[in-house]
């Protein structure tokens, strides 16, 4: 009945999507919590990068990031990202218009989390004589993070379902398998199913696992 999967590197596809996700959610961590913490500075100008980043972003399709990347930032700049194979070039090109991308999302849901500390703990901090830096770091992110554990899983799932917008410059991941092997087999029902079933199996466990996390670190207020 799956002899049509004999031949393709299915385990293969879906680790590549796999280190898609992890390295793009790690970077839209990062990025993300830098924009939040930009949202909420006192410096206006920092302030405004930030609101301005989250606005634009957000509303351009992930599929005109990811070609941007490669039709502007490879093909018309000539920027590799310290790579010579073609495959390495695509793949990390895909892993930065991600994170362009996902931080916007990962920024709100953060924002989100700032907002929900309250204003009397930051002032009691600054009080004391901490920076804006310092606040921000031992007092507010520690408890914002703690009650968006439930945004940011279902950023990151979304982002494990936005990993197949790679293929549309060519990274080897799970959904470019399934159109090579659509195109090549009679077997689309099935086909479809499979991949179905191994995306389910990549976000189902996410979803129930930092669910939990989320229950048990959530902020009694």
């Amino acid at each position: 009945m799956f002899d049509f999967l004999e031949g393709y590197d299915l385990l293969g596809a879906f680790w590549v999507t796999v280190q898609l996700t992890l390295l793009s959610a790690a970077g839209s961590l990062i990025w993300g919590t830098l924009l939040a913490a930009m949202r909420v500075g006192p410096v206006p100008l920092m302030r405004g990068f930030g609101t301005a980043y989250v606005n634009v972003v957000r509303n351009i399709p992930l599929t005109v990031i990811i070609l941007f990347t490669s039709l502007g930032l490879n093909q018309t700049l000539d920027i590799r990202l310290g790579a010579d194979n073609f495959d390495t070039i695509n793949f990390r090109l895909a892993v930065l218009g991600l994170i362009a991308y996902t931080s916007a999302f990962v920024c709100e849901a953060i924002r989100s989390g700032i907002n929900t500390v309250p204003v009397g703990q930051a002032e009691a901090a600054r009080a004391i004589g901490l920076s804006f830096t310092q606040v921000l770091t031992l007092v507010v992110l520690p408890q914002a993070f703690r009650s968006v554990v439930g945004p940011l899983t279902n950023v990151l799932i979304a982002l494990t379902k936005n990993t197949t917008v790679a293929a549309a410059i060519g990274v080897a991941e799970a959904a470019l398998l399934m159109k090579n092997m659509i195109e090549n087999e009679a077997q689309l029902l099935l086909i479809s199913a499979v991949f179905a079933f191994g995306f389910v199996c990549l976000t189902l466990p996410t979803g129930l696992i930092l669910g939990w996390v989320g229950k048990k670190v959530a902020v009694k207020r």
